[in-house]
């Protein structure tokens, strides 16, 4: 499955009237400090003026609105940093509205990589689900997951040895990678239910990286970034006073936040080809061969 340009479509409105008024907003406010300004002086000086407006004091009024002006641009920018910084930090637990603000786009592209992707599956599934009845502009969806390749031996996910050092476990493994088995087979079936539909084209694939679940990271339409870092010495038991494992909670995970609508587009861009290029080298889960191309 290719990566598209899923974050061009459906957002092509709000962009442009955005730049419109950032391009219109500070011509106008100077000119109407300006004008006051210049109204002002005229007052003070030009009588037939200054009786017109019937008033006495415009030189203050003139030389704060001069202030303004001058000033305006230092507190423009103030604000808009204040309003929309360039980075924000968000809990895993917030995926929801990410994903329902990614499928107001008419071509709808969601990569992920990390552990098993459970707290993105939910938010997912239930939004899939929704589209039967309410596909909004959504025309086409492509969602692709990049998990640990747990065939191979581990340090994390693995059991809590002497001395807290990590064993690997086979079983443990094998555990979660039913667990990513189990999400891919619903996410894709319903992907199947959908595209046969007619109304929106769904695909979704899983894929295995080498290595152990560092990093978090999810990217919604190639526009919006988020990057986190696991918890590794996280532990959980599956039994009372049973074995302890090294097992990283996803929703736990606190994730950075870049977007292409504020300074970050660099980064934006950087960490998309970062995960193409994964993609790319990744491979198909057992379950999955012979079934994709």
């Amino acid at each position: 499955m290719s990566g598209g340009n899923g974050g061009s479509a459906g957002g092509t409105g709000p962009s442009w009237r955005r730049r419109f008024q950032e391009r219109v907003e500070p011509v106008v406010t100077r000119a109407l400090l300006l004008g006051i300004f210049v109204t002002g002086l005229m007052a003070q000086f030009v009588k037939p003026v200054g009786d017109a407006l019937e008033g006495k004091a415009y030189l203050g009024g003139a030389l704060l609105s001069l202030v303004g002006y001058v000033l305006y641009d230092q507190v423009k920018e103030l604000t808009s940093s204040v309003r929309a910084p360039a980075r924000a930090l968000v809990n895993s637990s917030q995926l929801d509205s990410f994903v329902s603000e990614a499928f107001e786009a008419r071509s709808v592209e969601i990569s992920f990589l990390g552990y098993t992707g459970e707290t993105l599956y939910h938010a997912l599934f239930h939004r899939l689900e929704d589209l039967s009845d309410r596909p909004g502009p959504t025309r086409r969806v492509s969602i692709r997951m990049l998990v640990p390749d747990f065939g191979q031996p581990m340090t994390v996910p693995a059991k809590v040895g002497d001395l807290d050092m990590p064993v690997d476990d086979v079983d443990f493994r094998k555990r979660m990678e039913q667990r990513c088995r189990e999400y891919d087979g619903i996410l894709s079936e319903l992907a199947e239910r959908l595209t046969a539909g007619g109304r929106v084209s769904v695909e979704c694939e899983y894929r295995f990286y080498p290595g152990i679940p560092r990093d978090k990271i999810c990217i919604f339409n190639r526009r919006q970034v988020l990057h986190g870092l696991y918890d590794l010495s996280a532990r959980t038991r599956l039994h009372h006073m049973g074995d302890e494992y090294y097992d990283p909670k996803g929703y736990r995970t606190d994730l950075n936040v870049w977007s292409r609508d504020g300074a970050a587009e660099a980064a934006v861009a950087t960490w998309t080809k970062h995960f193409d290029d994964l993609w790319h080298l990744a491979k198909l889960p057992q379950w999955r061969q012979g079934v994709s191309a």
